[in-house]
């Protein structure tokens, strides 16, 4: 699971970047080894606004009870206003349950593919050797709360959790896409 996991982010960020955009920090939540869905981060201001748009990723895996999350975000688009950790620019991934978490790295350089008029730039990014996976690694402020809240027990006062979070959550401009084996 984890190298299919792995695989489509790399696959999604060099569809992206050639596209001239970073795609949004992402959570993936699991249950007992399947993967629930996809959820991508709402339109994020910088600041505390980026903070908790990304901190609230967890809410999904938390009304569906998930039980490892996987997160993934590029180290220039965390929009905090945070210091840069480890490498740049660089694919992260964090794969986390209740007992911990072990950030993984996927480092590249930016191959310039093509200017558009308008002045963004078109890149191909060329993936770099990955350091070994950091057991209990140093997380950003914003991800380390979407790994925590991940977590936090839901006493759902609603008969059907999961689906009201979803459409609260496309509302505020998340998009959520579920698998298949969880499609509502």
């Amino acid at each position: 699971m984890w190298n299919g996991l792995v695989g489509g982010a790399k696959k999604t960020y060099t569809a992206s970047l050639g596209e001239g955009v970073v795609p949004r920090p992402l959570m993936m939540p699991l249950i007992r080894g399947e993967l629930v869905g996809l959820i991508w981060v709402r339109p994020l201001k910088v600041g505390q606004n980026a903070f908790a748009g990304i901190a609230e990723l967890a809410n999904i895996a938390t009304a569906a009870g998930a039980d490892e999350v996987v997160l993934a975000w590029e180290t220039h688009d965390v929009a905090c206003e945070l210091p840069i950790v480890g490498p740049a620019p660089c694919l992260n991934m964090v794969l986390a349950t209740r007992d911990g978490h072990a950030l993984h790295q996927f480092p590249y350089t930016e191959q310039l593919f093509s200017h558009s008029p308008e002045g963004w730039a078109s890149v191909t990014p060329d993936w770099r050797p990955a350091p070994a996976p950091q057991p209990g690694g140093e997380l950003v402020p914003p991800i380390q709360a979407a790994v925590d809240f991940s977590f936090t027990p839901l006493e759902p006062d609603h008969p059907d959790p999961l689906g009201v979070t979803v459409a609260l959550m496309e509302e505020d401009g998340y998009h959520v896409r579920f698998t298949e084996a969880f499609a509502r």
